[in-house]
Parts: structure tokens; C-alpha cells; sequence
């Protein structure tokens, strides 16, 4: 055991100089460390026992810091000091209690964590895998408007099935009042949902929550109805297959980047949407794939479009902002508005037809003038197939025959009948 030492005032231990451990007394154990122009206390003390290399049995030295002089006192390390023998007297080893102290603080520091802390931690851990730069944008954009005014500020470990509730039955304002975000935003409420849910995984990984995750649908489908349930069904006027080729001959006339977004969504079947956000990181312009990723989908899953030779030249063709990834921006920068293709089919004096028809135009031609599966035709349409076995295979195995789907269909779409064209109308009556 430590030799008990002189008892030094506060002066004396104030003139020690030389380097070295000093005993300053009144505590067994208890020394001021000096090295160089470095002054700290340390306390020396036995616990329990250790095997020395040649095998010997021998008690535990240890030295424990206490703190640098004189920020710590002389009083002040004396009282610790003294503490720390009431420890060891009671078989404690002040080392691993004060360890152990600091995982039980550090671990109730970051289960306070707010769900808005950990939705950001979680949108920076990932921003590098996410191959569209607008993803994270969209995550804090849909969070930071319905998420965040709800949930955003509690500590992610209290968030439980009530609280996610309160976030997807929110009220919101809607054309006819007021409705629950669910019924009324149905498919923006489902992404908050999947978003809710990978961020509570993400905070259970890092320690930050327990149990089961309360925004998982297994469990919300109890209280929530489906999304087919609840989605309304819009019927959009389509153009009839056999005017194709006379309307993109039209169209090929308008100039302006409207009109080149509109024949884009044509030739490739996509929605409005998906043509208006996309990006030159998407476009693939040697492999002749578009990929449009999982947060832009209307199903939430990533999706290849194949595109046809009409497609890639048409996209050649376009001029490149620079600033501006946008593949059809709009006049003043940015991405075009949902309005600037409807105003191309109103000067088209085409009012009556829909952006979204074309896909019904596109699903009639393929299905009663072609031979490819349907499942070929619905999956160039990103539509969900029921069948799960049907889905697997459509996924894996279908892309070099949407690849010949989409090339027929913009042959078709160059085709006009000889009956529309005045200059191709041959007469059968002979002269005379």
C-alpha cells in the first residue's frame, strides 16, 4: 500500500518544480505529476490482482488522472481522492466505474436525439449513395413540411405508432376543406411514411431507439387504409393510336423546350413528372438508358427506361445550360412547371387531350397492334404487376424486349397514313 506522506499545504505543493510524481499527503496515494511546464494530479491506487510474466501473483497498481493544476485544487483533488478509496473499500474499480459512467451519460446524451437530428444525420449518411442530387433535397422537403411541424423536435426514442399517425393524419387544406393528409395527399403521405420508417431503422442501428418500428406498414395497415383504397382514379383523355403519326408531325413543328419535353414523354411512355425533373445524370446517353431513380417513381422503385434511336437524337439535339441539369429546363432556369405541356397541346388547338394519355395511347397501341407480353408493356409503363413471381421476371429478365418495344413505337410514331397525306393520295380513275 501506498506510504502515507507528509500532509503539504496548498504553497508547498505551489513550489514543487522538479519533474516527477510528488506526494502531496492527506490522502494515501494522492500525487501531483509534473512534466516540464505540465502539472497534474494522479491517484495511485491497489485493486484486486494481476499475473506478472514469470507467473507471479501480485496486487493491481493502477494510477488514475484526476484533473490538470491548479484548475483542480489541492481540496479539490483530496476530496476526490477520498471518494475514490470509499469506491475501491467497497470492491469497485474507480477506472471502470468512471468508464462505465461515461458509456450510461453518453448513451442517455443520444437517446435525447430529436427525430429532426436524426433525419439529417440520416440524409447526410446517405447523400453519397443516392445517385440524383435532387433525393436528399426531397427528403427535407417533404420532412421539413409534414414530419418536422409534428414529430420534429421530440427525442427519437418516444416516437411510437400514435405519434407517426398524427404525422400522416394531419390535416391539410384541399380544393373541397379540409382532410387528413393520407386521404387527401395520399402518395405524398406514403413516401413520408417509407422516409419515417428508414430513419426509426437507422436510429435503432446507432443505439438511439428500441423495439419495433411504429411507421412500418405491417403495423399501420391496421389503422391506415391501403393507398388503392384511398387514391383517386383519374381517366385522362388519350389520343387515338391511329393519329399518332399526324400529331407528332405537328408536333415537331412547335419550337421551344416544352414541345421537345412533350415528344420525350411520347417516345418514351413516361410521365409528365418524370420527363419535367429529369437530369443529365439520369441519361445514358451510350448504353441508351434513361434512369429515373426511386424517389421520383409514382411506386417508389428505380426505373430503366430503354431509349430508341428517335429518343437519343432527340436528346443530342437539345442545348445544355450550364448551371442547370435539368434535360428540359425552363426559360428562366430550374425545372419546367406541370402547366408547360398542356399550354403545348392548348396552341396545338389540342386542348382536349391530356400529357398523361399518351400512356393510355402508347398501352392500346402496344397491346392491340403488337405482340409483346403484357408483362413487357406494363413494365415500360412502371406499372406494379400483382403477381410477385410475375414481377421478379419482368425486373430481370424483360429489358432487351422493352428495348425492342420502345423502338417500334417510335417507328410508329413517324408513320402517317397515306389517307392523312393529300400529297401521297393516288387516284385509281383513268383519264378520259
Amino acid at each position: 500500500m501506498s506510504k502515507r506522506a507528509k500532509e503539504l499545504s496548498a504553497l508547498a505543493v505551489s513550489k514543487i518544480k522538479n519533474d516527477g510524481l510528488h506526494a502531496v499527503g492527506g490522502i494515501p496515494g494522492l500525487y501531483i505529476q509534473i512534466t516540464e511546464n505540465s502539472r497534474s494530479w494522479i491517484f495511485r491506487f491497489y485493486i484486486g490482482t494481476r499475473t506478472t510474466s514469470n507467473g507471479k501473483t501480485v496486487a493491481h497498481l493502477r494510477d488514475m488522472g484526476l484533473g490538470a493544476y491548479p484548475e483542480v485544487t489541492l481540496a479539490e483533488a483530496r476530496a476526490t481522492a477520498r471518494e475514490l478509496r470509499q469506491q475501491i473499500r467497497n470492491g469497485i474499480d474507480p477506472i471502470e466505474e468512471r468508464r462505465a459512467a461515461k458509456a450510461r451519460a453518453k448513451l442517455e446524451s443520444v437517446k435525447t436525439k430529436t427525430f429532426q437530428e436524426c433525419a439529417e444525420a440520416f440524409i447526410v449518411a446517405n447523400r453519397t449513395g443516392w445517385k440524383n442530387a435532387k433525393h436528399a433535397q426531397q427528403w427535407g422537403n417533404t420532412l421539413s413540411m409534414y414530419a418536422y411541424p409534428v414529430i420534429g423536435g421530440l427525442p427519437v426514442a418516444e416516437i411510437d405508432t400514435g405519434l407517426v399517425l398524427e404525422v400522416l393524419q394531419q390535416p391539410v387544406q384541399t380544393k373541397d376543406g379540409t382532410e387528413a393528409l393520407w386521404n387527401a395527399k395520399t402518395e405524398t403521405a406514403s413516401r413520408v411514411r417509407n422516409r419515417i420508417e428508414n430513419i426509426l431503422d437507422w436510429a435503432k442501428v446507432h443505439g438511439l431507439r428500441e423495439g419495433d418500428n411504429p411507421a412500418d406498414w405491417t403495423t399501420l395497415k391496421y389503422t391506415l387504409p391501403a393507398k388503392s383504397k384511398v387514391q383517386k382514379v383519374k381517366h385522362f383523355t388519350a389520343l387515338p393510336y391511329s393519329e399518332m403519326g399526324v400529331f407528332m408531325a405537328d408536333l415537331r413543328k412547335r419550337e421551344g423546350m416544352a414541345a421537345r419535353a412533350l415528344e420525350f414523354a411520347i417516345l418514351t411512355a413516361a410521365r409528365s413528372g418524370e420527363v419535367r425533373g429529369a437530369t443529365w445524370y439520369e441519361i445514358d446517353l451510350t448504353a441508351k438508358i434513361w434512369t429515373i431513380p426511386a424517389d421520383r417513381m409514382k411506386a417508389d422503385k428505380e426505373h430503366f427506361v430503354p431509349l430508341s434511336a428517335v429518343a437519343i437524337r432527340l436528346l443530342e439535339s437539345l442545348p445544355r445550360d450550364k448551371g442547370n441539369d435539368y434535360v428540359f429546363p425552363a426559360q428562366k432556369g430550374g425545372a419546367m412547371s406541370d402547366m408547360a405541356l398542356t399550354m403545348v397541346l392548348r396552341r396545338m388547338k389540342r386542348g382536349d387531350i391530356k400529357t398523361h394519355g399518351f400512356r393510355s395511347t402508347f398501352r392500346d397501341w402496344a397491346g392491340e397492334t403488337t405482340n409483346y407480353p403484357r408483362e413487357v408493356i406494363e413494365h415500360a409503363l412502371s406499372h406494379q404487376l400483382k403477381d410477385k413471381a410475375e414481377a421478379a421476371y419482368a425486373r430481370g429478365a424483360l429489358i432487351e424486349k422493352r428495348k425492342g418495344l420502345m423502338t417500334d413505337w417510335a417507328k410508329y410514331c413517324d408513320k402517317i397514313p397515306i389517307a392523312e397525306s393529300k400529297n401521297n393520295v393516288v387516284s385509281i380513275r383513268r383519264a378520259g
